[in-house]
C-alpha cells in the first residue's frame, strides 16, 4: 500500500528517486529508504512525505 501511494502522488521513476536520495526532516533527517530499514512504519513515513510535499488532505 505504501508504495502504491508513492506511484500515485509522485509516478514510479520520481517515486523511487526520491526514497532513495531525498532526505526529510521530519522523518529525523533520514531518506524513506532509511527510515524504513530503521524499522519506521510505513504509516510513519507516508505521514512525513505527505507534510514534505504538503500533499493534499485526500492523499493522506
Amino acid at each position: 500500500m505504501f508504495w502504491q501511494r508513492m506511484y500515485e502522488q509522485f509516478g514510479e521513476a520520481y517515486a523511487q528517486s526520491l526514497a532513495k536520495d531525498y532526505v526529510i526532516e521530519g522523518l529525523g533527517s533520514r531518506t524513506v529508504e532509511g527510515a524504513l530499514a530503521d524499522g519506521a512504519s510505513a504509516k510513519e513515513v507516508w505521514r512525513a512525505v505527505c507534510d514534505a510535499f504538503d500533499l493534499p488532505a485526500a492523499a493522506r
